[in-house]
């Protein structure tokens, strides 16, 4: 019982291959690399609704009957609830169910059950509306409680050694059960089926901060989207000097986005730093808002979500003065300086390594370069700020509890985000602060960025 035959025929999935299969289309500047340049100069194309269902579903299906099954083994879990309510879902909740779903109807329980290694997963609802094709239905209907004492059953029935659980002190995503549903578990389970309940956040965790092979695939298409729309933004398209401000730069990203059909996670943030108008030093950032000025730099931050995938992007754009064609080289040389931060930073990955230990290793040696900056990398994937190992944060360039305690793994997705600031010799020696930021892949091995990372200035004519 509970076996799930997917209800993907053979045309259906290689109609789905097919999608995968153009969204991963990028031009030849966006295919992941470690030396990218810039800009990506041309927008990929976005799929649409339909489309992205039908993907989205088929990369669901592969990690439902290949990623998870190894994790829950790994991590001792033989059976997972996930049990939340509509307008109080559980952080995984979504990321474990089909597309068009867009909620927890009333309380929706799923039970995944781990009978023995050399059986597929048992995945079972025990819910009022079906989720078909990808939970078996182990429940007809009726009151609240009716369905608490069929899920009881279910359990007993079962038998698991192991029942993990949605509780974590520590983790927001591993921290989804609510006490009022921990509580009536308890009572229906009883104290002795009670004590088989285990927390299940590492599983939580590594379920959000994994990504299949699939959906390496088409990663770079999300990244260069994200990136695509920044070059427009700092160009002479958007950017009318002494006249457009930050705010409207801002704005024209965020429009941009909803014409594609692409939501942001948070507002586009852009700001600026000009000669003369200097930051404090130990300001941990520099830049304000306001019209932008020819001799600015710009700075921008972005984050969109695409086919479940979520994107983090800061680069650096300059305006030209009248009479100049180029970036100043003092200009240059600090964009420079921030990609040897970057390549300190990735050059610490390893398989293994807590992200603790990495921060310290790469602070180390950015002191011994004379590299003045702050790092402060995060994971990413479904979510934007995601799950796995916190390495450094803007306001604690220290040792981070517990998260930074976490190990890297293979096939996790990390925004490489921190600053670095240097003197400019054309700005009479006042500090530039290089703000970057780009998604990037962890493979076990090195580092890939997505789609590209900025090695040269988006100018502004």
């Amino acid at each position: 019982m509970g076996r799930v035959a997917s209800r993907l025929d053979l045309p259906a999935k290689a109609f789905a291959t097919c999608l995968l299969t153009l969204a991963a289309g990028l031009p030849a500047a966006a295919q992941p690399s470690a030396e990218q340049g810039r800009s990506i100069t041309s927008t990929p194309g976005v799929l649409p609704e339909r489309a992205r269902a039908a993907a989205i579903n088929l990369i669901l299906q592969d990690r439902l009957e290949n990623l998870l099954p190894r994790l829950m083994r790994e991590e001792g879990i033989e059976m997972w609830l996930v049990i939340n309510r509509e307008y109080n879902e559980d952080p995984v909740y979504l990321t474990l169910v089909p597309e068009p779903v867009f909620a927890a109807r009333r309380t929706t329980m799923l039970v995944i059950h781990d009978r023995s290694p050399r059986e597929e997963l048992d995945r079972l609802t025990v819910s009022r509306y079906p989720l078909q094709g990808v939970y078996a239905p182990a429940w007809e209907g009726g009151s609240d409680d009716e369905q608490w004492r069929r899920l009881a059953e279910i359990i007993r029935e079962r038998s698991p050694k192991t029942i993990g659980i949605n509780v974590s002190p520590e983790w927001a995503f591993g921290d989804g059960l609510s006490a009022s549903h921990r509580d009536r578990l308890l009572r229906e389970l009883g104290p002795e089926w009670s004590r088989r309940l285990v927390s299940a956040e590492r599983l939580a965790v590594r379920w959000l901060e994994t990504r299949v092979d699939r959906e390496i695939e088409i990663y770079p298409t999300v990244v260069a989207l994200a990136r695509s729309v920044i070059s427009e933004a700092f160009s002479s398209k958007v950017i009318t000097p002494g006249i457009t401000t930050t705010d409207d730069v801002a704005w024209y990203i965020r429009q941009r986005y909803t014409d594609l059909g692409l939501p942001v996670w948070f507002m586009p943030y852009v700001n600026i730093q000009r000669r003369g108008v200097s930051d404090e030093p130990d300001a941990p950032f520099f830049g304000r808002g306001g019209v932008i000025e020819r001799g600015d730099v710009l700075h921008t931050d972005v984050g969109i979500s695409y086919l479940r995938l979520a994107t983090d992007t800061q680069e650096m754009g300059y305006v030209l003065r009248l009479g100049e064609d180029d970036v100043p080289a003092g200009l240059k040389k600090a964009l420079e300086t921030g990609n040897r931060w970057q390549d300190l930073l990735t050059e610490e990955f390893v398989a293994g390594r807590p992200g603790n230990d990495i921060l310290a290793r790469t602070l180390a040696r950015m002191d011994e370069e004379g590299i003045r900056g702050s790092v402060y990398t995060h994971p990413i994937g479904f979510f934007g700020h995601g799950p796995g190992p916190t390495i450094g944060m803007w306001d604690n360039q220290g040792e981070t509890p517990v998260r930074g305690d976490w190990p890297l793994y293979a096939n996790t997705a990390h925004a490489i985000e921190g600053n670095v600031k240097v003197p400019v010799p054309e700005w009479d020696g006042q500090l530039v602060q290089i703000k970057l930021e780009q998604t990037a892949l962890f493979d076990g091995e090195r580092v890939w960025y997505l789609a590209g990372r900025q090695t040269s200035w988006h100018l502004v004519e």
